[in-house]
């Protein structure tokens, strides 16, 4: 496990399952359990080492964190992505009111690892962005979404913003946290709505994407409508067709694919 003195960059990993306090003694204890199971999943599913992270227990709520080391695109994208899909599989298994639905903040600064626990402001910024009501509202506007992230600026900025992963800003939306002391801007994202399903780019592998009007603009994953006006529909539509050639193994439970040829 990776130790370091006093304060160092880290990156900040913080989930939070919803409507804990509400459930009986049994299903609190089996969400306990099931928790660490889910987030070791994905850390493994995306290449991450959840064994080399510090890890602060809180029943239904974890905070994690890992000195910054160039992998944060891959917790943006991957992490996040296999995430979604253990939730989706676990879920999937259970009546609606069994389900867990998790909220997942992201932040990066610089923590000290305390006698009691971790030490910094970046460590109370990932607190206050947890609590933050526009994750909240994000559940209760799409009760099909297992899972809502919100990313900090700066993460949101090296990461999204720098091109390093698949999601693009138009994938967010800009929200305004205010807990408490803490005010910040923040980034939104709901990976059920059309998050891309393939491995993030390496750093450095994309030129710097969104500018600052298109950064604002409701991410096009949120958008709905009748097809052919910008949303989903049942109508087949060819001249909206994408080709995508994938080399190596690809995790694509929970896919559509379909199949044609280059004459119709």
């Amino acid at each position: 496990m990776d130790t370091w003195p006093d304060f160092h960059p880290c990156a900040c990993i913080a989930v939070d399952a919803q409507a804990y306090g509400s459930n009986n003694d049994r299903r609190q204890s089996e969400i306990q359990h099931d928790l660490p199971r889910l987030l070791d999943r994905a850390a493994r599913g995306a290449g991450l080492d959840r064994a080399q992270w510090r890890i602060q227990h809180k029943g239904d709520e974890q905070l994690a964190v890992r000195p910054v080391d160039g992998r944060e695109p891959r917790l943006v994208d991957d992490y996040v992505r296999h995430l979604a899909a253990g939730l989706r599989e676990y879920n999937a298994q259970r009546v609606p009111r069994a389900r867990m639905r998790l909220r997942a903040v992201i932040h990066q600064g610089p923590v000290e690892l305390a006698d009691n626990g971790f030490a910094g402001t970046a460590v109370v910024a990932t607190a206050r962005l947890l609590s933050a009501r526009p994750l909240y509202d994000a559940l209760a506007a799409h009760p099909e979404a297992d899972l809502v992230l919100l990313l900090s600026d700066d993460v949101f900025r090296s990461t999204v913003a720098g091109g390093h992963t698949v999601l693009t800003p138009e994938d967010f939306t800009r929200v305004t946290v205010r807990v408490k002391e803490y005010e910040a801007a923040a980034w939104l994202h709901v990976p059920v709505l059309g998050t891309p399903a393939t491995a993030s780019h390496g750093p450095g592998s994309a030129e710097a994407s969104g500018s600052g009007e298109a950064a604002r603009r409701e991410p096009a994953a949120v958008r709905s409508g009748p097809a052919g006006a910008g949303g989903t529909g049942d109508e087949y539509r060819a001249d909206n067709i994408s080709v995508t050639n994938i080399a190596g193994a690809v995790d694509a439970r929970g896919a559509v694919f379909g199949f044609g040829s280059a004459g119709g």
